[in-house]
């Protein structure tokens, strides 16, 4: 692997292939993979992943908001493409890229009903979402009726899926609330079919379902957090590579003598004295003020370089004092052996914030080893 001169994003294809490779050997045949790629694919970059996994002959892909459905379309994305909390002002902006929304209350029902019809379409698919427990978006189970009749009274939608979304299938402790969504998602698709008189797909897995709940893969699963390499627990991280290894240089080495201070507010005063290396990344790249002050750290000739002081816009920090490094030399942030998921737990959060934090001005580099 060439080292790196800049701040870099590393992506690892091949360790995208396998992860979902590993992902679609827990599922039958015709189950279908839905991958997401909402939040600029968690950090990665969405059109080359979506491009990349759309040539692996994944089924769908799912987004969060138009915006990026959009991007995709615009980039040659032709798999159908699920918005999972779509406005609507941007109705007529779907409708023209094909893309599918999430329907899921019923005044979002009724507007996109409005927008389909004004623009003269006939069964145009969407996804119509319950809430089984997460409490985040969904119909409730007593708007099944509703939804009925609002389909009989148009020919301008049909329902391409039924899905709902689980709440802590990756905590085994909530096993039993997680059956419980599943069981209320299975009474609320058999009636809504049976109202419907045709049969839309079902989908309620995330990741970790998918690896949990084998029982509930339905006729589609969706995968984000896994194909960018976690598993959601100790034991399936083992079967998962990161993708992304976030990598920079050292800039500048100091000689910082005792009583000295390092930073802005004077955040680090040096007890003895220490060896400070300064990094061209910092909270505008993602990494944010909370892995400050010997909080977070970084990896140098494999050796943990803790931040000190505060992280700044553009740089931070961190204590050499006992790695042989120099100016120039290479700088491992996260990747396949410290993972984002160890750096976050240091600040108290998980790996999804920091990855979707890596800020677009990082340049991505795309590998296949």
């Amino acid at each position: 692997m060439p080292k790196a001169q800049e701040t870099v994003l590393e992506i690892n294809l091949n360790a995208l292939k396998n992860n979902f490779g590993y992902l679609k050997s827990k599922l039958n045949t015709n189950t279908k993979f839905m991958a997401v790629v909402k939040a600029f694919a968690y950090g990665s970059d969405a059109c080359e992943i979506a491009h990349f996994l759309q040539n692996q002959n994944v089924d769908y892909f799912a987004v969060a908001f138009v915006s990026e459905g959009v991007a995709l379309r615009k980039a040659g994305i032709t798999k159908p493409i699920l918005v999972l909390h779509p406005q609507a002002i941007n109705f007529k902006t779907l409708i023209e890229h094909c893309l599918e929304p999430s329907l899921y209350n019923p005044k979002i029902l009724n507007e996109f009903i409005t927008v389909a019809s004004a623009e003269n379409q006939v069964h145009y698919p969407v996804h119509i979402k319950f809430n089984t427990g997460l409490n985040r978006l969904g119909f409730s189970k007593n708007e099944m009726d509703l939804i009925a009749e609002r389909l009989k009274e148009t020919t301008a939608i049909k329902i391409k899926s039924i899905f709902s979304h689980l709440a802590a299938s990756e905590d085994l402790n909530e096993k039993e609330f997680t059956l419980n969504q599943i069981e209320k998602f299975k009474t609320i698709a058999k009636n809504v079919t049976e109202k419907l008189g045709y049969k839309p797909m079902l989908h309620i897995c995330n990741t970790s379902g998918i690896l949990n709940y084998p029982e509930a893969h339905f006729d589609m699963v969706r995968s984000g957090i896994g194909l960018y390499g976690f598993g959601n627990s100790e034991k399936e991280n083992k079967n998962f590579t990161p993708i992304g290894t976030l990598k920079t240089i050292i800039s500048q080495i100091h000689t910082i003598n005792k009583g000295e201070s390092i930073g802005y507010n004077r955040a680090h005063i040096t007890h003895e004295t220490l060896k400070s290396a300064t990094l061209p990344i910092g909270h505008a790249d993602g990494i944010g003020r909370q892995y400050g002050k010997g909080k977070g750290y970084v990896t140098i000739n494999n050796q943990k370089a803790p931040i000190l002081g505060n992280v700044c816009m553009d740089m931070i920090m961190v204590n050499v004092t006992n790695i042989d490094c120099n100016e120039g030399d290479e700088v491992i942030l996260f990747g396949p052996k410290n993972t984002a998921e160890t750096l976050a737990e240091t600040a108290n959060t998980i790996s999804y914030e920091l990855i979707t934090s890596i800020s677009q001005r990082v340049k991505r580099i795309f590998v296949r080893t």
